[in-house]
């Protein structure tokens, strides 16, 4: 039975309004407006809604959304095994922080002692934890960019372009049963590379041998393969393509 714009706001728990915005943008259309202008919903929107909620809750923009969900390989089943593991590891952290702040707050009231160390752990500002390996393979210099890169970012920025990596990431996963030549592979590489591009300066060869490192290092796969089994070897023969197609 469908559902007037109204009962779904109560329903989710958002406003009328922003289910409106989402109807003008294109990211959440109703099965059917009536002649009188009433915007009616069915369950298929429903799950659809729930998805874009999804997808919110981790950070996502609207425009990237839309982009996901409206794209051919869009498999639900599979975003929300994405978005679980997501929410796991994002929960994991905030348990970590939470811990911390007991502990600070019983320290401050001379209940424990907290070395320094204990002071800052579950803090984790980095997305890359193999810096050794980089400048073994790499060099300090190309290191050293994209640390400053990052380091001369906002806050904001910083936090902006989490939810950028976490998003290239996710969309990459949804397409990694594709065919790493296929034009949305490439298309989703290439927002890959330039998300790279922001904080250091890549070479087509470079970026070859990051996507080899992907495979080639355990540790690598294990963190790229978080957002979908077989991640990083998909993310591999892209790169390789990609790289290999810039210097045609």
């Amino acid at each position: 039975m469908s559902k007037r714009v109204k009962e779904v706001a109560e329903l989710v728990g958002i406003s009328v309004r922003t289910l409106h915005h989402y109807d003008e943008i294109g990211l959440l259309k109703p099965a059917k407006v009536t002649e009188a202008g009433y915007r009616l919903y069915t369950d298929d929107n429903l799950e659809t809604l729930q998805q874009i909620l999804f997808f919110r809750e981790l950070g996502f923009p609207l425009k990237k959304i839309k982009e996901v969900i409206n794209s051919p390989s869009f498999n639900r089943r599979e975003a929300l095994e994405l978005h679980q593991q997501m929410l796991i590891e994002k929960r994991r952290r905030l348990d970590n922080m939470i811990t911390t702040i007991n502990k600070t707050i019983k320290h401050m009231k001379g209940e424990i002692h907290m070395t320094n160390k204990e002071k800052f752990e579950g803090f984790d500002f980095s997305h890359n934890p193999y810096e050794e390996e980089a400048r073994k393979r790499w060099g300090d210099q190309a290191v050293d960019t994209v640390n400053t890169g990052i380091t001369n970012m906002s806050k904001d920025e910083r936090e902006h372009f989490s939810k950028e990596w976490d998003s290239v990431c996710m969309k990459l996963a949804l397409l990694r049963d594709r065919s790493p030549e296929s034009q949305v592979a490439q298309e989703a590489i290439k927002e890959w590379y330039d998300l790279l591009n922001k904080i250091g300066n890549y070479s087509p060869e470079t970026f070859k041998g990051l996507g080899q490192l992907y495979v080639n290092d355990d540790r690598f796969t294990r963190n790229i393969d978080k957002y979908g089994e077989g991640l990083a070897k998909f993310m591999c023969k892209s790169m390789e393509i990609f790289a290999d197609n810039m210097k045609k």
